[in-house]
């Protein structure tokens, strides 16, 4: 079987974070049809060996490396259940899309390389192991609990790259940040009206791979809304807010219902419509697709009863504006390259619970926990109480890397064209099992993906090809 015979495959079993026992099943019951050593680790992680071709017996260990979840949004209206449905793939030209949800093509893509260089009967190669990880998208949780003695490999090739004919031999590492707040909620007056907004049509995509590429946030978008309520002295009380997806996702839509002053009901939908454009002007060229909705109660609003009073309606309004998103710095060691960055990724406010995600990333870990307590003050300055997380560390490129080099020689053999070798502002697992497995060489692989974690990833098959190609003839040249 071939890679994408077996992407096809994988497609069909649900495996978002935290749901990925079918993918466990599905690879131990492919081992022992093929007669490889399956090992499911206490944590849940899935090690699968193979032996040496003849001839490099004598060649040590290396590793394949990817994750068996997918993060998993679809499009608004969208009735796919990601605990019960496969991924509808198409192809389209030379790309495979999803319909109306994300593809999956991280990582499953790098699992469907792993098991086609495994089974391949052309391929010369030593002694192998593949490592199939759990919840990499919510927080690395296999590679944080796997048992590092486990692995015999000393190289390490992780699949969980996006761009073809770069090495990654560093990265990002991460933390996020949790804030929380209680808001009293109240019944309305009678002469105050419902207004629901709703922005979608936005990007997206992933926090760390296309956070340089300036894509607006549709909570932040929504929050400059609001506060542009206060510049025509509209009071508003916030019912709802709800915005992003994922951790890692940036945020492509977001909706809020709010109750107005019914005498000022129209002054307020003239500033949210106002202010809705000249976002949209100043974001025209990124975000093409930006759209709003509103309505009040006469055209299909539910009526809210009850909603927080407005001066915390301001407030809110207000900490999420200012709350930072984006590039914060980027690399002197590295040019063009994100040092440090923020996703403001998911907010609710429902029944007067508010709460607060955002994730920090940075190839400093200094620079990475002083973004990370900034944004602490700002929030607490508003009354939201914050915790921070654990967070992972970055993954420091080693310029002497072996590997790296073997990686270098075998994509030049196949293309003729030199690699690029550099470190990525994504982060990815092998910071994590680096420091589970010392002495580990490590780099990052794969091929062209576009917009992952967004309902618009799509995967290139010709990328896919050259890359299983290289990755084929590395591990035959691999001393």
């Amino acid at each position: 079987m071939t890679t994408l015979d077996y992407f096809y495959q994988i497609c069909k079993i649900p495996r978002e974070s935290g749901n990925e026992e079918g993918m466990r099943q599905y690879l131990l019951a492919w081992a022992k049809e093929n007669n490889f050593e399956g090992i499911r680790d206490t944590a849940g992680n899935i090690i699968v060996r193979v032996d040496a071709t003849p001839g490099y017996e004598n060649v040590p260990y290396v590793a394949l490396q990817s994750h068996m979840d997918m993060v998993c949004v679809k499009v608004a209206g969208s009735k796919h259940n990601f605990l019960t449905d496969p991924i509808e793939v198409y192809q389209d030209g030379d790309f495979l899309r999803a319909k109306d949800t994300s593809l999956g093509g991280d990582n499953g893509i790098g699992v469907a390389m792993t098991m086609a260089l495994f089974t391949d009967p052309s391929a010369k190669h030593g002694p192998l192991e593949g490592l199939f990880t759990f919840s990499e998208e919510t927080g690395m949780d296999g590679a944080y609990n796997l048992d590092g003695s486990l692995i015999r490999s000393k190289k390490m090739l992780n699949l969980d790259s996006e761009e073809e004919g770069i090495i990654y031999i560093g990265c990002a590492g991460g933390i996020d940040l949790v804030g929380k707040m209680q808001c009293e909620t109240s019944e309305l007056p009678i002469n105050w009206d419902t207004l629901e907004i709703k922005l979608s049509g936005l990007k997206g995509g992933h926090s760390g791979g296309e956070i340089h590429n300036q894509r607006l946030n549709a909570i932040s978008a929504l929050a400059r809304i609001l506060v542009s309520l206060e510049d025509i002295n509209v009071p508003f009380r916030i019912n709802y807010f709800n915005g992003g997806t994922k951790r890692n996702v940036i945020p492509f839509s977001a909706e809020c219902s709010i109750c107005v002053p019914v005498d000022l009901k129209e002054n307020a939908a003239q500033q949210i419509q106002k202010t809705f454009e000249i976002i949209k002007d100043e974001n025209k060229y990124e975000e093409p697709g930006f759209e709003i909705m509103k309505r009040c109660t006469a055209h299909g609003a539910v009526k809210a009863e009850s909603a927080i009073d407005e001066d915390v309606s301001l407030l809110i309004a207000k900490a999420l504006f200012a709350c930072p998103h984006g590039v914060y710095s980027f690399s002197k060691a590295i040019p063009g390259i994100v040092e440090t960055s923020d996703n403001l990724a998911i907010v609710h406010l429902n029944d007067g619970e508010f709460s607060i995600q955002i994730s920090v990333r940075s190839n400093s870990d200094t620079a990475k926990y002083f973004l990370v307590n900034r944004i602490r003050v700002i929030l607490e300055s508003f009354g939201i109480q914050c915790k921070i997380g654990n967070g992972y560390p970055a993954w420091n490129p080693d310029p002497n890397s072996a590997l790296a080099k073997f990686c270098s020689e075998a994509y030049e053999n196949r293309t003729g064209k030199k690699p690029i070798i550099t470190a990525i502002h994504a982060g990815l697992e092998c910071s994590v099992i680096n420091s589970k497995c010392p002495g580990l060489d490590s780099v990052s692989i794969g091929p062209e993906m576009y917009d992952i974690h967004s309902t618009g990833e799509r995967l290139s098959v010709s990328s896919t090809l050259r890359t299983y190609d290289f990755v084929k003839h590395l591990l035959e040249i691999i001393k």
